[in-house]
């Protein structure tokens, strides 16, 4: 029996309006009129902030874009995946913490119309970018297909987020993206990789030209690219994630040979991490069932 899960990738240039939700609901709309059977459409980091980039320039506007996560924004984006009936992954917005903190987050909405999941971004990209760090990793069940893992643009350098997120059960990292600069090349390889040493999918959906440089893309659990766009102009990728793939891999290996999520037996020692000041506990190793 597979899990299908047919995704929506909307690679499109940050909306600019004063009123940056106004026309978004018939923008999601539109995906669905012509991709009816997606249930679950993803967004690019910061597409609803009214912001053209990262940069710490932009801070004034940033902190002007940011809302608690009971705000109208977060109310008007559940009712909207409610209507539509539809898992919502609006990308990342600006959100105003408790104590006044300016975070980058990550948002998920189901198909009930609540919010499901948020996601701080661990490793904003400094100096450049001015958001507070979050201090958790966090991953969201599908009833009807599996457990969803997130991360934000920069998380994907640091191989940490996705190994705990595969760790604690995602089949799946979601990651939205606003490259603006000349690396999204290698972000593409580090996609890969982290796929294939995690035994994951990875959904890096990032802005479109002329302010990102698109190229988002699908990467299966054994790292084959299975849709990418070809350049940075605005389009919608789709795709759909049958994440019994993942069950597969991960039994048999990578390739039909590697299988790291077996590789500790129970009699194995201990191994410090001095980076960390931890150590890798061979009983723990394995991710968590989802």
């Amino acid at each position: 029996m597979s899990r299908p899960l047919p995704v929506a990738l909307v690679q499109a240039p940050p909306r600019l309006a004063t009123d940056p939700l106004s026309g978004f609901a018939e923008d999601v709309e539109g995906v669905l009129a012509r991709f009816p059977q997606t249930r679950l459409i993803a967004y690019p980091e910061l597409h609803l902030c009214g912001v053209d980039g990262p940069a710490a320039e932009s801070e004034s506007r940033l902190q002007a874009a940011a809302e608690p996560l009971d705000g109208p924004r977060v109310k008007l984006l559940a009712e909207l995946a409610g209507d539509l009936g539809i898992w919502l992954f609006p990308g990342t917005v600006c959100e105003r913490g408790a104590t006044g903190e300016l975070f980058n987050t990550a948002l998920a909405f189901s198909p009930q119309g609540h919010l499901a999941a948020h996601y701080r971004k661990i490793f904003p990209w400094r100096p450049y970018e001015p958001y507070a760090a979050g201090d958790r990793f966090v991953v969201l069940d599908l009833p009807e297909a599996g457990r969803i893992g997130f991360a934000i643009c920069y998380d994907a350098w640091f191989p940490e987020v996705a190994r705990h997120l595969a760790w604690m059960g995602a089949e799946v990292i979601v990651n939205p993206v606003m490259t603006t600069s000349s690396d999204r090349a290698q972000e593409l390889v580090i996609a890969q990789a982290n796929a294939i040493v995690n035994q994951v999918y990875v959904v890096s959906v990032n802005t479109a030209g002329p302010i990102g440089t698109g190229r988002s893309l699908v990467v299966d659990p054994e790292g084959r690219i299975r849709v990418q766009a070809s350049d940075s102009g605005p389009t919608v990728l789709t795709d759909v994630l049958d994440l019994d793939d993942v069950t597969r891999v991960r039994a048999f290996g990578t390739a039909g040979l590697n299988r790291m999520w077996d590789h500790f037996t129970d009699t194995d020692a201990p191994i410090d991490l001095p980076l960390y000041d931890g150590r890798l506990d061979p009983r723990r190793w394995r991710p968590a069932d989802h």
